[in-house]
């Protein structure tokens, strides 16, 4: 059974930062597409990035393009959310998503079949 446990959620300052990981085991990871999801209250859920299982390619939503990155260390089977300039809007609960080799329709919930169980992150204004 795979396991996404994600850490380093929290309350921050609307221009502060924030750092996610999500540690997965029970996976050969460097062959794992890995990703984010956020998920508001009363709202949907939602595409915030994605790294393929290569790692030369990442993507994003456009609200989050420029200041966030994704990252992976396959070493440490930990993916990586960076998150800067962070804003009220970026309040959510984010969930780390996992798949094998490339994702097509990668910004879709239902092209990923390993979830975390989230993290909330909260930005004050």
């Amino acid at each position: 059974q795979v396991q996404l446990v994600e850490s380093g959620g929290g309350l921050v300052q609307a221009g502060g930062s924030l750092r996610l990981s999500c540690a997965a085991s029970r996976l050969p990871f460097s062959t794992y597409s890995m990703g984010w999801f956020r998920q508001g209250q009363g709202k949907e859920r939602e595409f915030v990035a994605a790294i393929m299982w290569r790692g030369d390619s990442t993507y994003y939503t456009d609200s989050v393009k420029g200041r966030f990155t994704i990252s992976r260390d396959n070493v440490k089977n930990t993916v990586y959310l960076q998150m800067n300039s962070l804003k009220p809007e970026d309040t959510a609960v984010y969930y780390c998503v996992a798949d094998r080799y490339s994702v097509n329709g990668y910004s879709t919930s239902a092209a990923w079949t390993h979830w975390g169980q989230g993290t909330q992150v909260t930005v004050s204004s």
